[in-house]
């Protein structure tokens, strides 16, 4: 199959071109002919599985139709849970819209300065995506109207609702007309998102590309036991050093030792660069937007960061704190592998977070190979003093790492 097959409009398809895309993934394939049919859908589908492109095609291909109702406001509402993906969205309905001269995007999400959002928001627009305070913000102020709206889409809806974005969301929904067509698209489709599917969508269709069991095929998992956090360091140390590393991503529990970590790679001259929810949006996108260009090659980030970067050529992750959320663990992964490629993902576990470590192989249906590092095999026995780097005191981190890494 390819998309010619897929009915989307000459101006569509010439974007598609453009950025080098010839066959539809699964969640394409099958998604958008159901958007395009009119149908409110229901979607679980994993990160990096061209999600983005299975809605924003469709809905472009709608929107060519000329406007039933005059004035300024939105025809099309993509809710989102950060303004790293929020920002991402925006930027593939533009790189998609580039043929469509009277469809333009507006982005907005907090952090931002809201005379600017205003500025944006009073001109027109057809594709309004947001995160759901700063949308209400808005809303309240009365600088956006949306009973007008034709379509809604939420995405990463799980993620959404374990950031408590459940009123929100359904209060949204509700400034909304109720013929919309509603698009709602999760990595996970259980508990609460699927009561909130059922209270939102109305007989949708439903698409399941990959269960728990088959998901990141093309990453490399890899568990490393530790005893202590200097075990910890140790092995970073080591693992950095391989020269197969293009692009990496170390995951860890905290800001402040996020930052504490990245000074101590900086100053042994490594590329390398802290992403966390303390830095305002500017410095944030500053921040991806060097990841994107190769300026940084170890970027140091707490979950924040765990959706929303879609930076192809970063190749491996490092999970030095392991999440507490098993989701968080999938999306973490989740950062490198992309777009087909092959990734490796590497986690760090003290004896007393075998239990984690647990529920996480559970959740992603495998077992995760445990590896050791020649002369930095494990001690057998727990620490319970383990972690303790998440409550230290600011001040000038100790020199732990003895190569540099540029």
């Amino acid at each position: 199959m390819s998309f010619q097959d897929l009915n989307l409009q000459d101006e569509i398809l010439k974007a598609i071109e453009d950025a080098g895309f010839t066959t539809p993934t699964p969640i394409q394939a099958e998604a958008i002919p159901q958007i395009l049919g009119g149908f409110d859908l229901r979607a679980s589908a994993q990160t990096g599985t061209g999600k983005t492109a299975a809605y924003l095609l469709p809905v472009l291909s709608k929107l060519m139709a000329p406007r039933v109702h005059r004035g300024i406001h939105p025809r099309v509402l993509i809710l989102v849970p950060t303004r790293e993906l929020a920002i991402q969205v925006s930027e593939e309905a533009v790189k998609y819209c580039r043929y469509l001269n009277k469809t333009k995007t507006v982005c907005i999400y907090g952090g931002a300065p809201y005379p600017v959002q205003n500025r944006q928001l009073a001109r027109p627009h057809e594709i309004l995506v947001a995160t759901p305070g700063r949308l209400i913000d808005h809303l309240e102020r009365k600088r956006i109207d949306l009973s007008k709206l034709e379509i809604l889409i939420l995405d990463e809806a799980d993620r959404m609702l374990d950031m408590g974005f459940v009123e929100p969301v359904e209060q949204i929904a509700a400034a909304t007309p109720k013929e919309r067509q509603t698009l709602l698209f999760s990595a996970t489709m259980q508990g609460s998102v699927l009561k909130l599917s059922r209270n939102l969508l109305n007989n949708p269709k439903e698409i399941v590309i990959s269960q728990a069991h088959d998901r990141h095929e093309n990453i490399e998992q890899r568990l490393y036991y530790v005893d202590d956090l200097q075990h910890k360091y140790r092995l970073l140390n080591h693992l950095l050093n391989d020269p197969d590393i293009n692009q990496a991503i170390v995951f860890t529990a905290t800001k402040r030792f996020a930052d504490q970590l990245v000074d101590e790679l900086y100053q042994l001259g490594c590329r390398a660069a802290a992403l966390h929810g303390d830095m305002n949006q500017r410095q944030r996108t500053r921040t991806i937007m060097r990841l994107r260009q190769g300026e940084i090659r170890f970027l140091v980030a707490t979950d924040v960061a765990a959706r929303g970067i879609d930076v192809q050529t970063i190749s491996h992750v490092i999970n030095f704190d392991l999440p507490r959320s098993v989701e968080d663990y999938v999306h973490r992964i989740g950062r490198t592998g992309r777009a087909g490629a092959t990734g490796l993902a590497m986690s760090f576990a003290a004896s007393n977070e075998r239990h984690l470590v647990s529920k996480i192989e559970q959740f992603i249906g495998q077992t995760i190979s445990p590896h050791t590092v020649a002369g930095m095999e494990p001690v057998a026995r727990a620490r319970p003093k383990f972690g303790q780097h998440k409550n230290k005191p600011q001040g000038k981190p100790q020199r732990r790492f003895q190569q540099s890494r540029r």
